[in-house]
């Protein structure tokens, strides 16, 4: 799999073959426009007029991080409305054009395929294959220990590591984080610095693989009836208990979320315990139920890993925001809104 830097390089000599009459280039890597970066600005003149094209690459070219592209292409366009938006990736396939298309976006890719239409210009190649398809799946890549060094990386995605440092962290074998890092490098998820420390190109694409294979619901649930309406005052009485009984605990969900932006309404809690949920539950006098019916909600954690880089609010704790971001997206009624305004209002990829 080609490195983010290489697939920059090769879409910037692709767009210079598919205008061979521009002149006066520009490239520019990494370039912020407002409060975006983009990956590649570039301009030129053709016929007699200057032309800003920015590109967005993704490593995978797949619907979903097409659609993730589509968004920040949008808010880029919002600040610099001169400039023709493209999308590119190793291959682009039939859907993520259509895609595209609709947003009035360009896109190019590596395999051939590509439209482009702006001003006097119309290019449209498609219907080309993916010359460099991976045979490997993801789901490794995602199996419960792997995603701790996933889960590490996106805590901290400005963050350079070395391997030891990444492989402790993550409490796995030194072995274990180098064979996940090789495959995010092959994805082009994570890039290697000149003292080899290892750092994340594209963040937002690897939180968005991660979502497609992972629901809350891989957890197992034990819900309870609690005596009191669910308030501050009884996630902190949750908390205690959990701390006097030497568990590790920390609220997800619409729970942790009214923690990290507390004017959202929290009709039920959920939260991780690690153990045995029966001796804390008696503790605070629950009541077993179904799960329509609890009001507090303990899921046993499918990996320890989803204690990694708990926050603290107001004494209380709460998952990373990425994984609290993971386990939105899945949740009923408005979790899919919730988990994009945490997204987009406290994460930054």
């Amino acid at each position: 799999m080609l490195k983010s830097a290489e697939i920059r390089r090769q879409v910037a000599q692709r767009l210079r073959e598919l205008l061979p009459k521009a002149k006066a280039w520009e490239e520019n890597t990494a370039a912020k426009i407002g409060s975006q970066s983009a990956d590649l600005l570039l301009k030129f003149q053709l016929a007699g007029q200057e032309h800003t094209v920015v590109v967005e690459v993704s490593s995978l070219g797949q619907p979903r991080q097409i659609r993730a592209a589509v968004t920040r292409l949008a808010e880029i366009r919002r600040e610099l409305p001169d400039a023709y938006p493209v999308a590119a990736a190793v291959y682009i396939g039939p859907q993520s054009a259509r895609i595209l298309k609709s947003h009035n976006l360009g896109f190019v890719d590596l395999s051939g395929n590509c439209y482009l239409a702006f001003e006097n210009v119309l290019i449209e190649k498609e219907g080309k294959r993916n010359l460099r398809a991976s045979t490997r799946p993801l789901r490794s890549l995602f199996a419960p220990r792997a995603t701790r060094v996933v889960r590490a990386l996106l805590v901290e995605p400005g963050r350079a590591w070395r391997l030891e440092e990444l492989a402790r962290a993550a409490e796995v074998s030194l072995g274990h984080a180098h064979n996940v890092v090789k495959r995010l490098a092959e994805l082009a998820w994570v890039e290697r610095d000149a003292s080899q420390k290892i750092s994340l190109a594209k963040p937002a694409d690897l939180l968005e693989s991660w979502c497609e294979s992972y629901s809350y619901r891989t957890n197992e649930m034990a819900s309870y009836v609690a005596p009191e309406r669910v308030t501050r005052k009884f996630m902190g009485e949750v908390a205690r208990v959990a701390a006097a009984q030497g568990r590790r605990y920390a609220f997800t969900l619409n729970a942790g979320l009214g923690l990290v932006a507390p004017s959202v309404r929290v009709p039920a809690v959920h939260c991780y315990l690690e153990g045995d949920p029966a001796p804390v539950a008696q503790a605070l006098g629950l009541r077993p139920s179904t799960e329509a019916d609890g009001t507090l909600h303990f899921l046993a954690p499918y990996d320890p890993g989803v204690f990694y880089g708990a926050l603290e609010k107001g004494g209380l704790k709460v998952v990373c925001l990425p994984q609290l971001y993971a386990d939105l997206l899945n949740a009923e009624r408005r979790g899919r809104e919730q988990a994009e305004h945490l997204r987009r209002e406290a994460m930054g990829y």
